[in-house]
């Protein structure tokens, strides 16, 4: 497998779905088929935090992440925050805690509590732990949306013949 980046961004709209696809081209992922995954990162793989995501392949893809999003409506006053955290052993195979909301600080502390939690569910040795909260503040008469997102290698086929998952 090729690195998992660490992509982000913001983005308005006059819908939600235009806010979010906004966000999503914040990090260069919009133009893929996103596909959620739990969270588990594999042993030997490289993590990037590289903020724009590079050329992953063609349009209309599926992409592996795990995201943290948020969407903020016209009429609500706080910020669109998204957010994602990470705890790796030393063979680099670990866990992401995703976390949404309009309070940085209340999003980062629940990602802290996730990575809690999930370290202490698994009997390995963690020794490298980061959290990354982006926001975007709302804009008058628009949504505003943030996401955070682990991208999992390159994107795949989605339908023909090399489709496969």
């Amino acid at each position: 497998m090729s690195a998992i980046r660490v992509v982000w961004g913001t983005g308005s709209g006059p819908t939600a779905t235009s806010a979010y696809d906004a966000a999503l081209a914040g990090a260069d992922v919009h133009n893929y088929n996103l596909v959620i995954l739990s969270s588990v990162i594999p042993a030997d793989t490289p993590l990037e935090v590289v903020g724009t995501a590079p050329d992953l392949g063609p349009a209309g893809n599926r992409l592996a992440v795990v995201q943290g999003q948020r969407t903020v409506g016209p009429d609500e006053s706080g910020p669109a925050v998204a957010g994602l955290g990470w705890a790796r052993d030393e063979s680099g195979r670990g866990i992401f805690y995703e976390a949404g909301g309009t309070d940085p600080d209340a999003v980062r502390t629940t990602i802290e509590a996730g990575l809690d939690q999930g370290t202490d569910l698994r009997e390995w040795s963690f020794v490298d732990r980061d959290v990354l909260v982006r926001e975007a503040p709302a804009e008058a008469g628009s949504h505003t949306a943030a996401v955070v997102c682990a991208v999992y290698g390159e994107s795949r086929p989605l339908v023909g013949k090399s489709a496969n998952f």
